[in-house]
């Protein structure tokens, strides 16, 4: 058997004297796409970060396909929220794209004709090649999620871990990234993404980690993503509706269109 994608053992992150994960312990098996839901402030992101070590922990400790992160650093993809990103910086979406690559040539080597075939492939990928040129400030929202992705799939990574990859793109991009998605776990890549829009989940993603500071619950959907769990994460800010809940009760489809379900 693969080892697990992540391990996070007991992990505490606090922002002064503020908790924002208590006591986490959860394994993610390799090879699926994950989800990661919660309300507000439930430290979704903190989590992502500290699993990356762009953050300390107050205690316990993080594991990478069985070894220390540090060690497999360069097989751990990462996309950030797009509001996190200065998108003022003068460089074409080519070069953020390459940035993907630093981590296997090295931030003082230039990228190779190889690297540069990497780069322009990845861009054909997300139905950005024609883009190679543009300033990355005069993208729309929803391509600068395409060129974020395609930089992610430059690195070549085992592990992704995509903080609201589609948050604030359009239908048809979303349909883009959640295919890509798919093609990746096809290729044993385990996918880790941060993700708002609740009746999605049971059609995108394999696994859920249900968080609200502490892991409420964590599992394959059909086993860990149930009312009584979603009841357990949001409590009385949960607005969902009640097709939402009993699709998931029953299996049924859901449309995006049945309710608003934004539960952040």
């Amino acid at each position: 058997m693969s080892p697990p994608a992540i391990e996070v053992h007991n992990l505490t992150v606090a922002y002064g004297q503020k908790p924002v994960l208590w006591d986490i312990d959860v394994s993610i098996p390799s090879g699926n796409l994950v989800a990661i839901v919660g309300p507000n402030g439930a430290g979704k992101s903190t989590l992502l970060k500290a699993v990356l070590g762009l953050i300390p922990a107050t205690n316990g400790f993080v594991k990478a396909l069985n070894r220390e992160v540090s060690d497999v650093r360069k097989e751990i993809g990462y996309v950030p929220q797009r509001e996190t990103v200065d998108w003022d910086f003068p460089v074409s979406v080519l070069d953020v794209v390459e940035m993907g690559r630093y981590g296997r040539i090295g931030w003082l080597k230039r990228p190779s004709k190889r690297d540069r075939e990497v780069a322009l492939s990845c861009l054909e990928q997300v139905g950005m090649s024609g883009f190679a040129k543009r300033q990355i400030s005069q993208l729309s929202g929803g391509q600068q999620q395409r060129v974020f992705l395609a930089r992610a799939l430059a690195q070549e990574p085992e592990i992704y871990l995509m903080d609201e990859p589609f948050a604030g793109v359009d239908a048809a991009t979303e349909q883009t990234i959640i295919e890509i998605l798919r093609n990746l776990r096809s290729n044993g890549k385990t996918i880790i993404a941060v993700h708002h829009d609740l009746q999605t989940i049971s059609d995108y993603f394999d696994w859920v980690a249900m968080l609200n500071l502490h892991l409420v619950a964590a599992g394959p959907i059909t086993e860990a993503y149930t009312p009584e769990n979603l009841q357990k994460t949001y409590g009385g800010r949960l607005t969902i509706l009640d097709q939402v809940a009993e699709a998931i009760r029953t299996g049924l489809p859901r449309s995006r269109q049945d309710a608003t379900t934004e539960a952040s």
